[in-house]
């Protein structure tokens, strides 16, 4: 396996057209990074200067400390693992598997042995002489996997392969490329728009908006701290609840008001935003729905902060109830205990804990504090 480097790296197109701006991180030797944001966002177009099949507008891409800018993606030794697939129609699982290296002039039995291995770590070994219109989804997406696995390559390269499988199939192969992944002990660079998949699969996640890095962390540390509202709204689900407020000054806490509510906020982060000089006068607070909690279930200490609301609709999902409630002039999700006993249209007390709640600069979106 190996390092990859990327130094600055961008894509503009014709026209002036930036899809991706001055991209610079390190994959070390082992390591699985998710490259994660919404569609459109870059992620793609990055992993494909990687691989080589995007040339490069500016900066450096190095695998092994070799930079690659020139060199064509079949001698970069990484190996690509696609959306669609894309296997051979008349071919047999085995020949789809061997195809790579029959192409590089393997030994015969050099071949066998390495598509029987992956065969035998991706549960395949029954279906080599099948094609591949007689597998199911989730199995043709392992043939891709195997016929990456056998190249043996410095460097994985996953390009949302997940997208096309129902939501099942998502979660059984999610496990099976983390499981993967350990065996292999492989560097992995992975796409995905879907930030379950991002969270539950990466070392690192590196968060894109508009071709701009937003945040480079581990999964918890982007979800715990995340730098900016784009990453607090894009990382979780259901996703942060966001507020407009106005902020005023009391004593040791700070008071936010914003369309029907009030909240205190006190503690080790009132007091830090307190002694700020540029707090400013309007932030965004932003909160989890399971950092809102109905009052009854509650036992914590912030009886300033129950606020009113009426709940619209209710979505119970076994082990949670998720609440879609009205407050002031919008919705926000809020996680119920599954003992809840509201309905729909009830009035329901909630308390928000602003301990774990985010705050966020109006103007800019950068978290305060």
């Amino acid at each position: 396996m190996a390092d990859l480097t990327l130094k600055d790296v961008s894509k503009i197109y014709p026209g002036g057209v930036r899809a991706v701006s001055r991209t610079s991180f390190e994959v070390k030797d082992g390591e699985f990074v998710i490259l994660v944001g919404p569609s459109g966002c870059g992620k793609s177009t990055l992993l494909r200067m990687i691989a080589g099949l995007e040339s490069i507008s500016e900066g450096e891409v190095a695998i092994d400390n070799r930079v690659v800018n020139d060199v064509p993606a079949k001698d970069r030794d990484i190996a690509m693992v696609f959306q669609n697939y894309a296997l051979y129609p008349h071919m047999t699982v085995y020949d789809n598997m061997a195809f790579g290296l029959k192409m590089r002039k393997f030994p015969r039995a050099e071949t066998d042995r390495r598509v029987r291995e992956a065969a035998e770590v991706l549960d395949l070994t029954r279906y080599l002489e099948r094609k591949p219109q007689a597998l199911s989804g989730g199995q043709r997406q392992r043939v891709a996997v195997g016929r990456a696995i056998v190249r043996q390559p410095k460097l994985f390269l996953f390009d949302e392969p997940l997208s096309n499988l129902d939501a099942k199939l998502r979660v059984a192969m999610r496990a099976e490329l983390i499981k993967l992944h350990k065996r292999l002990n492989a560097t992995i660079v992975y796409v995905t728009h879907d930030q379950t998949e991002a969270m539950s699969m990466g070392s690192r996640l590196i968060v894109l908006k508009d071709g701009v890095v937003q945040q480079i962390a581990a999964p918890l540390e982007i979800y715990d701290r995340p730098a900016n509202q784009f990453v607090a709204g894009f990382v979780g689900s259901p996703p942060m609840n966001f507020f407009d407020c106005s902020v005023e000054r009391h004593d040791e806490a700070l008071v936010l008001t914003g369309d029907g509510f009030k909240l205190h906020l006190t503690g080790e982060k009132a007091r830090q935003l307190n002694q700020s000089h540029n707090l400013p006068q309007h932030i965004a607070l932003g909160i989890r729905p399971e950092d809102i909690f109905e009052r009854r279930f509650y036992d914590g200490t912030l009886d300033e902060n129950v606020i009113t609301t009426r709940v619209e609709f209710l979505e119970p999902l076994g082990s949670e109830v998720l609440a879609t409630c009205a407050l002031g002039g919008r919705e926000i999700v809020v996680r119920l205990n599954p003992r809840t006993e509201a309905k729909s249209d009830d009035t329901l007390e909630l308390v928000f804990d602003t301990d774990r709640a985010k705050l966020f600069d109006s103007q800019t979106g950068e978290t305060l504090a």
